[in-house]
């Protein structure tokens, strides 16, 4: 994994805005309708080598395939998996359910697409190795002569396909998380195999707390969060750490987000896992305070820091500065060769859903590359290379 030497490198968390036809496409398929599959491979085809394009154009160092192919980060896997069928009820998390005129606004506004989410009913086991070999075949293409420093795809964690996709076949839930880890460790190793950064998406680790967990305390969420790393950690023995980062987050939404649990009470848990890179939120208005947390961790000397120094729920383009000054923070506190630049969340975590307009997205990125760049300058004492 490429990390900041002579300068901050930048990156972002995975997901990117779908071009409109594509994402009708995959809407389509999610809905269970026929579409034709020429035509929407001939669609991911083309949107991969674009998005690498533009990410690339925009100061991007580390880039994704931004997730093109997928309806959704956390639920994919129920298409190449055995042991998932039917539907299930909608939980909102606790901070929506506190403010119901608000969550009934957000619904009628935000127009998000009808995403399924089925139940476990049998033994999970991977059925449709294909969409995993073409996700890495379309994205080895377009990083060919593309410019970019490295390329990393993104996998759910265990916790994070259990908070979407219940249990109703293994005897607990821990039982299930050990199946899901076992089905996940042969995409998580086939990515590392390809040669890519390997991004495990965690939002389990924080946002599962008011969701999937909403009745327990914040104790006991702890001790099953270290359940689940214990899980992700097993997933991941064949993958070397420095080829692998985790994304944590409380929940790419906009919301009071009043019932997060704190950074503080979970970063203990987050150091234990193995990936060296660790991704999150730390600009919005709810978690933007909690750099100061990491004075206090004892972070594993190997460990490296990717904040979030851009917002993703809001359409506000950040200043060159406020990126530069949020990075240069947490420079002081580990050192500038243990950070990364990059977002508090993804762009478009499902197909047309997203709070921020993909062209206004783009300009973030930018704005990302550009206080990166002044950052660099500070801590490295001359320009960026």
């Amino acid at each position: 994994m490429k990390l900041s030497t002579d300068r901050i490198l930048t990156t972002h968390v995975g997901s990117l805005p779908r071009p409109d036809a594509l994402a009708e496409l995959l809407i389509a398929r999610e809905a269970g309708t026929a579409i034709d599959e020429t035509t929407f491979a001939r669609l991911v085809r083309e949107a991969v080598h674009d998005v690498v394009r533009r990410q690339v154009a925009a100061g991007i160092d580390i880039v994704s395939d931004g997730e093109m192919a997928k309806m959704s980060y956390s639920t994919y896997i129920k298409d190449r998996c055995s042991g998932f069928s039917g539907d299930s009820p909608r939980r909102p998390p606790a901070d929506l359910a506190r403010f119901p005129a608000f969550m009934e606004r957000q619904t009628k506004t935000n127009e998000a697409p009808a995403i399924a989410r089925p139940v476990c009913t049998g033994p999970i086991a991977v059925k449709n190795r294909a969409p995993l070999e073409t996700d890495i075949a379309n994205f080895r293409a377009a990083l060919d002569g593309a410019g970019a420093v490295e390329g990393f795809l993104n996998a759910s964690s265990p916790g994070v396909v259990s908070a979407f996709l219940p249990n109703e076949y293994y005897a607990s839930e821990q039982d299930y998380l050990e199946a899901l880890g076992e089905a996940m460790r042969e995409e998580y190793e086939a990515i590392a195999a390809a040669g890519f950064v390997l991004q495990v998406d965690c939002p389990d680790l924080a946002m599962a707390r008011h969701t999937q967990y909403k009745d327990l305390s914040d104790d006991a969420f702890v001790r099953q969060a270290e359940r689940q790393v214990e899980v992700l950690n097993a997933a991941l023995a064949n993958v070397p750490a420095e080829q692998c980062r985790m994304h944590i987050c409380w929940g790419n939404y906009e919301g009071p987000h009043d019932f997060d649990i704190p950074l503080v009470k979970i970063a203990n848990v987050l150091c234990r896992a193995k990936p060296q890179v660790m991704s999150f939120e730390a600009s919005n208005p709810r978690h933007a305070h909690e750099w100061s947390v990491w004075r206090e961790v004892d972070l594993p000397e190997y460990k490296v820091l990717m904040p979030g120094v851009i917002d993703t729920c809001t359409n506000y383009i950040e200043h060159p500065e406020l990126v530069a000054e949020r990075l240069c923070r947490f420079a002081d506190i580990v050192g500038r060769e243990r950070v990364l630049a990059g977002t508090d969340c993804g762009f478009s975590t499902f197909a047309r859903y997203g709070h921020v307009v993909a062209d206004i997205a783009w300009e973030k990125l930018a704005a990302l590359a550009a206080g990166a760049a002044i950052a660099s300058q500070r801590l490295w004492g001359r320009s960026a290379a």
